[in-house]
C-alpha cells in the first residue's frame, strides 16, 4: 500500500526558510499527480455538473495516506507536518478545488480536533478510522443565524445525568450527509460566553442525529456542504472533547490551523488558473502570434506569478511555525485573507487571458472562477480575517 511509503519517508523537517520543497514534498506532489491523472481529472466535469460527492475516492486518498497526513504514525496516520499537508491540499486543488476543500475539512477541522484534544482513548478509537478514511469525518460549528457570530449559537446540549441531550441544526458543513463522525459545537452554557460552549465526538447513527437539506452551491460543487440536524440527541459523556465549556476556545484554535488550510486551497486554484493560462497562452493564435507574446496578456502573467509567490511565501512561514508549535494566529490569518483574495483574482483573470473559452466549461479556468469564491467565506470571511489580523497587530 502507498502509504507505506508515505509512512517511510522521513519527518525531519529543517525549519530554515530556504524556500526550496523538501524531498517528502516533492514526492507527495508526484504521487498526487501521477493518481490524480487517472482518479480525479477524468471525472471532476462529471462530479461538478451533477453535485455528485465521490465518497469512494477518499478512501482511496486515504490508503494513500493523505486523509490522515497529520495524524502521528502511532494512531495509523502518515506523520507528516504542515508543509507536506499543505503541499498536498495545493496539489489536490489544482486537480479539483472540491477535492481539496474535503480532504481539508477532514483533516484540519475533524480529525484535528480530535488530535489536539482527545483524550488517549478518543484518539486510539477515531484517529485510525479518520486517516483510513473507513470514516469521513465532518466538523460542526456554524449555523444558519450564526454564520461569524459562532458565540450566539442555538445549538444548545443540556446535562442528563452521564448523557447531554442536544437539540438544534448546523449548516454549511463539509460532509454533514455523509460524514460517519462529527466534531459538534454546542451551548452548554450563556448565550455569548465563551465558555458556555463544548465540543463533543457524536457517530453517525447516533440517535436524533441526522443529516438535513443538501447546499446547491456556485461551486466547490462535488465537496458535501449539508445541514446536521439534532432532535433529542442523546450524548454520553465520554464524548465530550475536553472539559465542559471549552469548545469555542478549542474551536478557535482549531481554525488558526484551518486557515492555513483554506490557504493552501486558495494557492491551489490560484496555481491551476495560472498554469492553464500560460499553457493557452502559448498555444492560442491571434493576428499570427501567440497571446503570450502581447503585453496585455503577458503583465497579467506576470503579475499572476508574482501574487502566486507572495502567497505561497505567506503559507510556508505559516506552516513552518505551525511545526514549531508556535501561535499562527496572526501569520494564519494573515496567509488566509491574501491567498483566498489571490485566488479569486487569479482565476477572473485566467477567464480573461482565455475571453470567450473561458467563459465555457470545455476548458478548466471557470471552474477555477466558482470555487474560488468559496476561499474568501469559509473558516472565516476575509472581513473577519481582517479583524483577526488588525487584533493581533494593534496588541
Amino acid at each position: 500500500m502507498l502509504i507505506l511509503e508515505l509512512n517511510h519517508i522521513t519527518t525531519q523537517i529543517d525549519f530554515s526558510m530556504d524556500f526550496i520543497q523538501s524531498e517528502n514534498q516533492r514526492m507527495i506532489a508526484q504521487m498526487i499527480r501521477d493518481f490524480g491523472a487517472k482518479e480525479i481529472a477524468p471525472f471532476r466535469k462529471e462530479w461538478d455538473d451533477q453535485q455528485i460527492f465521490p465518497r469512494a475516492l477518499y478512501k482511496k486518498l486515504g490508503e494513500l495516506g493523505l486523509m490522515g497526513v497529520l495524524i502521528p504514525s502511532e494512531y495509523g496516520g502518515s506523520g507528516f507536518g504542515y508543509e507536506e499537508y499543505v503541499t498536498a491540499i495545493a496539489e489536490l486543488s489544482k486537480l479539483d478545488p472540491s477535492v481539496g476543500l474535503s480532504m481539508a475539512a477532514h483533516n484540519s477541522l475533524c480529525s484535528g480536533h480530535i488530535l489536539l484534544f482527545g483524550t488517549e482513548e478518543q484518539k486510539q478509537k477515531y484517529l485510525p478510522k479518520l486517516a483510513s478514511c473507513e470514516w469521513l469525518g465532518a466538523w460542526g460549528l456554524t449555523e444558519p443565524n450564526t454564520g461569524s457570530d459562532a458565540g450566539n449559537m442555538r445549538t444548545v446540549a443540556k446535562k442528563d445525568g452521564d448523557h447531554y441531550v442536544i437539540n438544534g441544526a448546523k449548516n454549511f458543513i463539509t460532509h454533514g450527509v455523509s460524514g460517519d463522525v462529527a466534531v459538534v459545537i454546542a451551548r452548554t452554557g450563556e448565550l455569548g460566553d465563551s465558555h458556555g460552549m463544548t465540543a463533543f465526538i457524536i457517530e453517525k447513527g447516533t440517535p436524533g442525529f441526522k443529516g438535513g437539506r443538501k447546499e446547491d452551491k456556485m461551486g466547490m460543487r462535488s465537496s458535501e456542504t449539508a445541514e446536521m440536524i439534532f432532535d433529542e440527541c442523546r450524548v454520553h459523556q465520554s464524548q465530550v472533547l475536553g472539559k465542559e465549556g471549552e469548545g469555542f476556545i478549542q474551536a478557535m484554535k482549531v481554525l488558526d490551523g484551518g486557515r492555513i488550510s483554506i490557504a493552501a486551497l486558495g494557492l491551489g486554484i490560484a496555481e491551476g488558473a495560472f498554469e492553464a493560462s500560460v499553457q493557452y497562452s502559448k498555444e492560442r493564435q491571434q493576428f499570427g502570434k501567440p497571446i503570450s507574446s502581447y503585453q496585455g496578456i503577458s503583465f497579467k502573467l506576470a503579475d499572476m506569478a508574482t501574487r502566486i509567490e507572495a502567497a505561497r511565501l505567506l503559507i510556508s512561514k505559516a506552516a513552518v511555525l505551525k511545526n514549531k508549535g508556535k501561535s499562527v494566529t496572526l501569520e494564519g490569518a494573515q496567509a488566509k485573507y491574501y491567498t483566498s483574495e489571490v485566488a479569486v483574482w487569479a482565476a477572473n483573470e485566467a477567464v480573461q487571458i482565455f475571453g470567450g473559452y473561458g467563459f465555457t466549461k470545455d476548458y478548466p479556468v471557470e471552474k477555477y472562477y466558482r470555487d474560488a469564491k468559496l476561499c474568501t467565506i469559509g473558516e472565516g470571511t476575509s472581513e473577519i480575517q481582517k479583524i483577526v489580523i488588525a487584533r493581533e497587530v494593534l496588541k
